[in-house]
């Protein structure tokens, strides 16, 4: 019997560079219907653009590759005088993150001496009081077990703040712990948070990665970039592809929401 023939290597083996280390939904802009023209969501829209995290979710600029790949290439946690950062080379330039750079950055507001966590016992409740129909105790939650606006509230947070590069209805309670310090306005510190997330990352080398760093908030890295080296050289063909939430997408919220 003659052997079979091998299978044409896959899209996945093919996949270039970019779409192996970059996920054009990770690190989301939030679409905040600034014109009101979604009612049902008027009053959670609002309240985010009013929030601290404001500027976080729906600063928009043009983010290049080049610059990111280099960043996220060269990165290492380091300390200096005892202040922890993560340290990157771009163009032979430091390029440094540390949690104080990112609250300015992004103007998060957040209080030096404040936590990047909030007590299980407090987020459990509050989820009761949303009126969470999940398990709350399972460690994790599906946005669509909250009412529509806390479940536009974890989705905008999960899109453009989160760590993860898929699987975006599903969150753990850091952000589920987050999302409840700012609906409590209890003191937290979202930078140290990302800060935590970055230096996950620098160990992060799996085979989905092949062995690198994947680039992990590109948005933020860029904004640190342009703060701290005002002429890096920037190609226009250069661009990496963030995505922007559309306003359709209120549209498939309280259609889905309609549904339960």
């Amino acid at each position: 019997m003659a052997p079979k023939s091998r299978k044409p290597a896959t899209k996945k083996a093919n996949k270039i560079e970019e779409e192996i280390m970059s996920e054009p939904r990770h690190n989301m802009i939030a679409h905040l219907d600034p014109e009101g023209k979604f009612v049902d969501f008027k009053e959670i829209t609002e309240w985010i653009r009013e929030s601290r995290i404001n500027k976080a979710v729906t600063f928009s600029m043009l983010v290049y590759k080049t610059l990111v790949k280099a960043f996220w290439d060269t990165a290492q946690f380091i300390e200096v005088d005892g202040k922890e950062m993560i340290r990157g080379k771009v163009h032979k330039l430091n390029v440094d993150i540390t949690p104080e750079i990112l609250n300015n950055v992004l103007e998060l507001q957040d209080v030096a001496d404040a936590p990047f966590s909030i007590p299980i016992k407090c987020t459990c409740g509050c989820l009761l009081r949303m009126k969470c129909t999940a398990d709350i105790f399972a460690g994790q939650i599906n946005k669509a077990s909250l009412p529509m606006r806390y479940k536009f509230l974890l989705h905008v947070l999960i899109q453009c703040l989160g760590k993860n590069r898929a699987g975006y209805d599903m969150t753990g309670f850091d952000l589920i712990g987050l999302m409840v310090a700012l609906v409590l306005n209890k003191p937290f510190s979202i930078s140290k948070l990302l800060f935590a997330y970055m230096k996950d990352n620098l160990q992060r080398t799996g085979s989905r990665t092949t062995g690198k760093k994947f680039w992990m908030y590109p948005r933020f890295v860029q904004m640190v970039m342009n703060t701290q080296h005002h002429d890096l050289p920037k190609a226009d063909t250069d661009n990496l592809k963030i995505e922007s939430m559309l306003a359709h997408s209120f549209n498939l919220f309280k259609g889905h929401s309609a549904k339960k």
